[in-house]
């Protein structure tokens, strides 16, 4: 029986920051044996990747670009390495890889291929921002993007309190860095005063943002999230 590779589900910085002060020693020895990489930016993972192993020589890494242009077709291409037996690093652009990411398609193919995918340790934004907002840890749910058309992102964003009120459950969202500060000005329209609202921008970084207030109190305070990588939190208690 032919031996498989194992799928390293690697995680990255979220930002400009030393890979060494937000990931352990384990990524670093996950890539410093691994050669063949499935991720979003080539560019980007290359830098990820010397900035974690310097020493490891880029000519020897070989990449497989995967984003919402990647056609399905290309998705098997991607996994051939492991079927021969080398193992495969799946790197997001920011963060844990899989989760609200593209290369959740790569692991559940490895799964129905009998690949065995080993998660490493990293940051999550949205556990993170879950972590420091002081909202329902014990129940929460991570929406995605909310809909850019304005009445349907209004009729999401009750929706999404009446469930944190009904479900005592926390509701999390997040939207392209660029629309922030207009996704705050609609938040801050729609949703009931008395509503906690927490924002949590550059999570990792020096430049780190976390608050939790009342969107009442929000409405007091002035933030500039324009290009930056934000988790928002809505609870009605």
């Amino acid at each position: 029986m032919k031996l498989l590779g194992k799928l390293y589900l690697i995680p990255t910085t979220m930002g400009e920051s030393d890979p060494m002060d937000v990931l352990p020693q384990t990524v670093k020895r996950s890539i410093d044996f691994i050669d063949h990489y499935i991720v979003e930016n080539e560019k980007t993972a290359r830098k990820s990747i010397k900035a974690v192993s310097p020493e490891k020589k880029q000519s020897e890494l070989i990449l497989f670009t995967l984003n919402k242009r990647t056609e399905p077709s290309e998705h098997l291409d991607f996994i051939k390495p492991l079927l021969e037996g080398k193992n495969v690093g799946l790197m997001s652009e920011a963060g844990c890889p899989g989760v609200a990411d593209p290369g959740a398609v790569i692991v559940k193919l490895a799964h129905e291929k009998g690949i065995q995918v080993v998660p490493l340790v990293g940051p999550s934004s949205i556990l993170l921002a879950m972590m420091a907002s002081g909202m329902n840890g014990q129940s929460f749910t991570f929406n995605g993007y909310l809909p850019i058309d304005k009445d349907e992102k209004k009729s999401a964003l009750k929706h999404f309190e009446k469930l944190s009120q009904d479900k005592n459950q926390s509701q999390i969202f997040i939207e392209t860095p660029y629309r922030n500060n207009k996704l705050v000005e609609d938040i801050l329209q729609i949703v009931n005063p008395s509503t906690h609202l927490c924002i949590a921008t550059d999570i990792t970084l020096p430049t780190e943002f976390i608050k939790t207030m009342r969107v009442a109190d929000w409405k007091k305070l002035k933030v500039d999230l324009h290009n930056r990588p934000t988790i928002f939190i809505i609870h009605k208690m």
